[in-house]
């Protein structure tokens, strides 16, 4: 007898590519016929060092990173980046001043942690918006020209939310946290001077976080900022400065590797578009359903949606959760369902998803 599929859609940690957790499986014991673990392995080692190369390598080649930007492995999660790009990019700055881009719930906080160092202006703010719900557009920002940097969230995971492409800053430094759409899409490097990303989304463990910076933005950070979290120390001292994540390194490499293998990004991309626009189409065409988020800001990474009975949200969940649906509950701030359509989700799971609200609005349709 074999058992339904089941398809997770957490928001994150999220799933990953099942040949990822079976090579990982296969070589949790013994490295390479090596005798032992990726987890024991002494971080200064010549092995450690071969798959912490390896998978900068691979992350280069994926996103086809340019030359002048460096690659850093830190701790903490984008969390932790809400403090650290404020502390770094303003230490040789005339102005500590910062520009922000107010989009969602990820993004005010971010706002709420660089106002500890530093003077932020707001230079646009969805939250003054009526009608549907949408990102700021660029020609609506009042940007400072002398602020240290711009920061954005690119996708807004409580909300459903995304910039479909990075905008001009200009000569102000575009800073982007891409946790949760980074290795989604390819990116315009000409318009990006540092994006972080938490790993728990479509590269890794939780705990992880990925800081792509351009060189000239590597400097003395402000005096408190603690070693381990300069990138400057990170980058000089090539990732050991303290004990990295190893085993998770370990498991983004394995990641990056089954991405390049399968295409890369433009496959990785044209597959989150199938995904994105089946739902979304599917939403669109049910009397049952609604996505509150005007379409040119809709994410292709969270589709977020409500019922039109949200009476019958909890059940929705209920019954989807038991038809091996899992994770589809929206986030606090928003309620309401939210799937998360990140690489590793398959076509399957999202022709699966739209088979199972069809039935559940015919089982209900005298509900609206």
């Amino acid at each position: 007898m074999t058992s339904a599929p089941i398809y997770n859609f957490a928001a994150g940690p999220a799933m990953m590519p099942p040949e990822v957790l079976q090579r990982a499986q296969a070589e949790q014991l013994d490295w390479q016929q090596r005798g032992y673990s990726v987890w024991e392995m002494p971080f200064t080692g010549s092995e450690f060092q071969q798959i912490a190369d390896q998978t900068r390598q691979d992350l280069r080649e994926l996103l086809q990173v340019p030359d002048q930007f460096r690659i850093l492995f830190m701790q903490g999660g984008a969390s932790a980046q809400f403090s650290l790009v404020p502390l770094n990019l303003l230490g040789e700055h005339p102005a500590p001043c910062a520009d922000y881009i107010a989009g969602g719930h990820w993004s005010r906080k971010a706002i709420r942690e660089a106002r500890r160092y530093c003077r932020v202006n707001v230079a646009a703010d969805n939250g003054d918006y009526s009608g549907p719900v949408r990102l700021p557009n660029p020609d609506e920002w009042q940007l400072d020209p002398g602020a240290a940097y711009c920061h954005l969230t690119s996708n807004e995971t409580a909300e459903g939310l995304q910039f479909a492409e990075l905008p001009d800053t200009g000569s102000v430094p575009l800073v982007v946290d891409m946790t949760s759409d980074f290795l989604s899409r390819p990116l315009d490097f000409s318009r990006l001077d540092l994006a972080y990303a938490g790993a728990q989304k479509n590269i890794g463990p939780a705990g992880l976080t990925l800081v792509l910076i351009r060189d000239s933005l590597i400097r003395e950070p402000l005096p408190a900022t603690p070693s381990a979290f300069s990138y400057k120390v990170v980058n000089d001292s090539h990732g050991r400065f303290n004990t990295p994540l190893t085993y998770a390194i370990y498991l983004a490499g394995l990641v990056f590797r089954h991405w390049l293998q399968q295409g890369g990004l433009p496959a990785i991309q044209y597959l989150n578009r199938r995904k994105s626009t089946r739902l979304y189409q599917a939403i669109d065409d049910s009397e049952f359903y609604h996505c509150p988020v005007e379409p040119q800001s809709r994410s292709r990474m969270n589709v977020c949606f409500q019922l039109d009975a949200p009476q019958l949200t909890a059940r929705f969940l209920a019954q989807a959760q038991a038809a091996g649906l899992l994770n589809l509950a929206g986030h606090p701030a928003c309620g309401g369902v939210r799937a998360s359509l990140y690489n590793a989700m398959p076509l399957a799971g999202v022709e699966a998803l739209i088979d199972f609200m069809h039935s559940f609005a015919r089982e209900h349709a005298d509900a609206i």
